[in-house]
């Protein structure tokens, strides 16, 4: 849309002038700031950076969590041509020296107390920032610092000038263009210093109206603000989309407060990535385990019927007249209570994204009636690049390319996006905007995919990580090792997976059971064993294994560029993968060339003829003394299936 953040601020204030724009809970009470009120904000925030030297092109930082004044000063600062910078608010000062010098930033405005002493904590190393300003006045009473001062007196300032100039403000925000730089947002640097990503208003606006339209957001929905504005998901949310169709952003008094802030907001559109669903989730089970025998039972009858019928249901697909009348009764029940408890009561669109969300805690949010979806995108391209129409939500793939978008695959696999939402380019960072920016307009995202035969995109894993088969019948197609294991993993009996297949003919994998998951599984079946060795090996355990294994399998037969990575051959490991014994990183995740090189003989065997292997493994105890492991590891085949082939 040919228009900047500042004039859909004017527009909204001139169409819905009285209605409310934001609300921030202070004190336990909610405060709500119309539309009109955030127009007379800005422009007095506006006209008192004016005063204060904030020159066109200039960039700004803006460090705090969701607050209405914070949200107008980036107004403010994009009203008069300059460039607002959110950073992570938990970040240590240190972090903050390299994007304030990188963007050679003069003026910064702060949530509290704790943001204004790591700015004067970094001032020595960021010599040309001159002007502080905080939002929160609250101890800061005695802080006498150069350059340092309450937002209320740039306000004061603001309306004075204002006063003076009455047409100063319109004609700043009219200088503006849609090309214009309108935000800067800072990638992690997990591998170097942070790049800063370039958007312009028309990206980033582009984005916003798109994803509006494809939801049909309305100005009646309600959205709560919760996680970090520096984050762009959070920004594109609760700042783009909130421009774009006029609805209510509501901020939580603090981080301690969000659950309970949610079930008095009641949000229509909420966003949270896969680890907030599972906590949501793992605190209602664990009140459930602690309610009556009564209430147990009708919550686990209700929730099979809800698995069963719930996702055809939201999908709009036919259930029969009998399931419907269960499914109204234990809408009454449980799961009205349970999204009411949740906070989610009036929610008409969820999203989550960032990493893969397990299918059964996907499929339990939808089979209570709760619309959640996954989406991709990233910084570079503005959030939105695909989206999951209402019907169809999936697990295991992250939507269909949404207005605008254009996807190919290169020869490698990655994913490649054309798009009206892409960056500008890394700031000051010429060499690192060549390599993901082609001179045609090709964004490379460094993740591997493809489009499936229902034109969803399927996210494979990290392109440097994919590798091919060698060899046999699928010669050529494409391995992805992660893919595989996380399929794997989403079995309650799976704990962890190790496959391998690049450069070989066939894919093979090692597995981790989970001790508590099939030792309930064996108690149930009368099943004795002596211990995790004892159990892993037992011939039940392995039909368990392979009922899943060629679960997977089945699955993979469907993707015609996956197919190649079906599995033909599994054990089950003697022992659990363990940080200690260098099997995993201290973040749990598995070190598969490492286990190649130490469990060789084990690969060699999958690889060969045989039917079981004998190993023995030194391991080291919690009390630092070393023992060793050993067993005779059978090695079972699995069923492999013909590719399905998509309709003509």
């Amino acid at each position: 849309m040919n228009t900047t953040f500042p004039r859909l601020l004017l527009m909204q204030a001139a169409e819905r002038g009285h209605r409310p724009a934001m609300r921030e809970k202070e004190y336990g009470i909610w405060q709500t700031t119309t539309w009109a009120a955030m127009a007379q904000l800005v422009e007095a925030l506006a006209c008192g950076l004016h005063q204060a030297g904030l020159q066109r092109g200039e960039h700004m930082v803006v460090i705090g969590a969701n607050r209405p004044r914070l949200y107008a000063t980036m107004l403010a600062a994009q009203s008069l041509g300059a460039i607002p910078i959110p950073l992570y608010q938990d970040a240590v000062a240190t972090e903050c020296v390299f994007p304030i010098n990188n963007a050679e930033v003069r003026f910064c405005v702060v949530e509290d107390q704790e943001q204004v002493d790591k700015m004067l904590e970094i001032r020595d190393r960021c010599p040309q920032l001159s002007h502080i300003y905080y939002d929160d006045p609250r101890g800061l009473r005695n802080y006498d610092q150069p350059g340092l001062s309450a937002m209320e007196s740039l306000i004061a300032t603001g309306r004075a000038e204002a006063q003076a100039h009455p047409g100063l403000f319109r004609d700043q925000v009219e200088l503006g263009q849609p090309d214009d730089v309108a935000a800067m947002f800072f990638t992690s640097g997990t591998t170097g210093n942070a790049k800063g990503v370039v958007h312009t208003h028309s990206t980033l606006i582009n984005r916003a109206f798109v994803g509006a339209a494809f939801d049909k957001l309305t100005p009646s929905e309600e959205v709560l603000a919760y996680l970090p504005p520096a984050w762009i998901g959070q920004n594109i949310f609760s700042y783009a989309q909130w421009l774009a169709a006029g609805y209510v952003v509501n901020c939580p008094e603090s981080a301690a407060t969000v659950a309970i802030d949610l079930k008095e907001v009641g949000p229509t559109y909420y966003f949270a990535p896969p680890r907030v669903f599972e906590g949501l989730l793992t605190n209602v089970l664990i009140r459930m385990e602690d309610a009556g025998a009564v209430k147990r039972k009708m919550f686990h009858t209700c929730m099979a019927l809800a698995r069963r019928v719930g996702p055809d249901r939201i999908d709009g697909k036919p259930v029969s007249f009998i399931d419907a009348i269960k499914y109204r009764l234990g809408d009454w029940l449980v799961y009205g209570p349970l999204r009411n408890n949740l906070g989610m009561s009036r929610v008409r669109v969820a999203y989550t994204a960032g990493e893969a969300i397990g299918p059964d805690l996907f499929s339990f949010y939808r089979s209570v009636g709760i619309n959640l979806k996954q989406l991709y995108g990233s910084t570079e391209t503005a959030v939105f690049v695909c989206l999951q129409p209402d019907n169809q939500a999936r697990a295991d793939t992250v939507g269909m390319p949404c207005e605008g978008v254009e996807i190919k695959l290169s020869e490698s696999g990655e994913i490649l996006v054309k798009s009206p939402g892409l960056l500008k380019g890394y700031y000051k960072n010429e060499a690192a905007t060549a390599e993901v920016l082609t001179a045609d307009g090709w964004y490379h995202t460094s993740d591997a995919g493809f489009i499936d035969s229902n034109g969803h995109l399927k996210i494979i894993d990290r392109v440097k990580d994919v590798g091919r088969i060698k060899g046999g019948a699928h010669d050529g197609s494409m391995f992805a090792p992660k893919y595989v294991e996380n399929k794997l993993k989403f079995f309650s009996y799976i704990k962890e997976a190790v496959a391998y297949g690049d450069q070989r003919e066939r894919v093979c994998v090692m597995i981790n059971i989970d001790f508590d998951a099939v030792g309930n599984w064996a108690e149930r079946r009368n099943l004795p064993y002596a211990g995790y060795t004892d159990l892993a090996q037992k011939p039940e355990v392995y039909d368990l294994i392979r009922d899943c294994v060629e679960k997977v399998n089945a699955d993979l037969s469907r993707d015609e560029l996956l197919a190649g990575s079906q599995i033909s051959r599994f054990l089950v490991l003697h022992k659990e993968l363990d940080a200690d014994d260098g099997e995993l990183t201290r973040t749990n995740k598995v070190r598969r060339g490492f286990i190649a090189e130490k469990y060789d003989t084990l690969v060699d065997a999958l690889y060969s003829d045989s039917t079981q292997h004998y190993i023995e493994t030194q391991v080291k105890f919690e009390d630092g003394r070393t023992g060793s492991v050993s067993a005779t590891l059978k090695i079972g085949d699995a069923k492999v299936f013909s590719p399905v082939r998509a309709a003509a």
